[in-house]
C-alpha cells in the first residue's frame, strides 16, 4: 500500500530557508525532490519552503534538513485523497515572460492574440513554467530574441515540460529537442509538444552521449533548469555540445550558488552575459568563447 501524500512546510528568515534548500540541492539521496522556495512575507522577512516528497523516506530526509537550521518552522501536513495537482495548478495564473505566455488548460479564454503562446500540462513532469526559474530562462531567451538572434538547434536538458523547447521551436528554431531521466516527463514533453504544434523530440536518456541527442550537436543553445550538483557535474557535455559562441541559459540553481556554477563554467571558456533573478532563484546566460 502506498503511503498517504504529503507536503513538508517550513517558514522562517531568508538566509534559513536558502541554506536549507542549498542542502536539498547537495543531498544525493534528495535529488530528485521537489519543492519551492518564496518570499512569503516582505514586511516580516519571512520565506517559505514547500516540498512535496514522493516517499517516506523523501519526506524524512526533507523535513530533518529543514529543522536542522533551527531558525524554520517546518510542519508536515498530510494532503487529502484528491488530484491535489490539478487542483493546485487550476488556481495559478498564467504566466508572463517577455513575448512568452504560459498557460494551463484552465485559462483557455484568457489567451492573448500578440504573444507566443505555450499551453503545458505539467502531469507528473516538473516545469507548469511559474518558477522562477523556467521564468528566468525565458526571459534570458526572449532578451536574445529581441537582439536578433536566431538558434538553429536547440538542447533542452532536463526538460520536465518541455516548455523551454517549445518556447524555441516556436519562435522558429527547424531543431528543438529535450532530454529527461525522467521517463514520465519525456513522454509529456512530446504529448505538449503535439498540444502546441511545435515540432520538438523528447527522450528519456542519461547524460549527453546519448545518440538520438549527439547527432543534432553542436548545438547553438543549451538550457539546463535543473539544479547546481548536475549543472556542476554535466559543465564539460554541455561545453562539448555547444558550438563556439554557443550560448548556455542555466537553471535550477539559487542565488547563493552562483558562485560554484562559475567556478565550474568559466575556465571551459564561457563569459557571462545576463543574469536574472526571481525570488531567491537564478538564470545564468553564459556564451562559449
Amino acid at each position: 500500500m502506498s503511503q498517504p501524500a504529503v507536503q513538508v512546510i517550513a517558514r522562517g528568515p531568508r538566509d534559513a530557508a536558502e541554506n536549507a534548500a542549498a542542502a536539498i540541492d547537495e543531498n544525493p539521496l534528495l535529488e530528485g525532490a521537489t519543492y519551492s522556495i518564496l518570499e512569503e512575507d516582505e514586511d516580516q522577512g519571512i520565506w517559505r519552503i514547500d516540498a512535496f516528497p514522493t516517499t517516506e523516506d523523501e519526506a524524512e530526509g526533507i523535513a530533518a534538513i529543514l529543522r536542522e537550521q533551527g531558525e524554520l518552522d517546518v510542519v508536515v501536513e498530510k494532503l487529502a485523497d484528491a488530484d491535489w495537482l490539478a487542483m493546485s495548478l487550476s488556481g495559478l495564473p498564467p504566466v508572463e515572460a517577455g513575448r512568452f505566455f504560459v498557460y494551463g488548460a484552465h485559462d483557455q479564454g484568457k489567451v492573448p492574440d500578440d504573444r507566443v503562446t505555450l499551453k503545458i500540462d505539467a502531469g507528473a513532469a516538473f516545469g507548469t513554467g511559474h518558477h522562477g526559474t523556467t521564468v528566468g530562462c525565458l526571459e534570458a531567451f526572449d532578451v536574445l530574441l529581441d537582439k536578433g538572434e536566431t538558434f538553429a538547434k536547440v538542447l533542452d536538458v532536463g526538460c520536465g515540460t518541455g516548455v523551454l523547447a517549445i518556447a524555441a521551436a516556436r519562435t522558429g528554431s527547424p531543431i528543438a529537442v529535450g532530454t529527461d531521466i525522467d521517463e514520465p516527463s519525456a513522454r509529456i514533453a512530446n504529448e505538449n509538444a503535439a498540444i502546441n504544434g511545435a515540432k520538438c523530440e523528447f527522450y528519456f536518456a542519461d547524460g549527453l552521449s546519448d545518440a538520438r541527442i549527439a547527432q543534432h550537436a553542436p548545438y547553438d543553445l543549451v538550457f539546463a533548469n535543473i539544479l547546481a550538483a548536475p549543472l556542476v557535474f554535466l559543465a564539460p557535455e554541455i561545453a562539448n555540445a555547444l558550438k563556439p559562441g554557443g550560448v548556455a541559459i542555466l537553471s535550477g540553481l539559487l542565488r547563493t550558488q552562483e558562485e560554484r556554477i562559475l567556478e565550474a563554467y568559466l575556465p571551459l571558456g564561457f563569459k557571462v552575459e545576463q543574469t536574472i533573478h526571481h525570488d531567491a532563484w537564478s538564470a545564468l546566460q553564459l556564451r562559449k568563447g
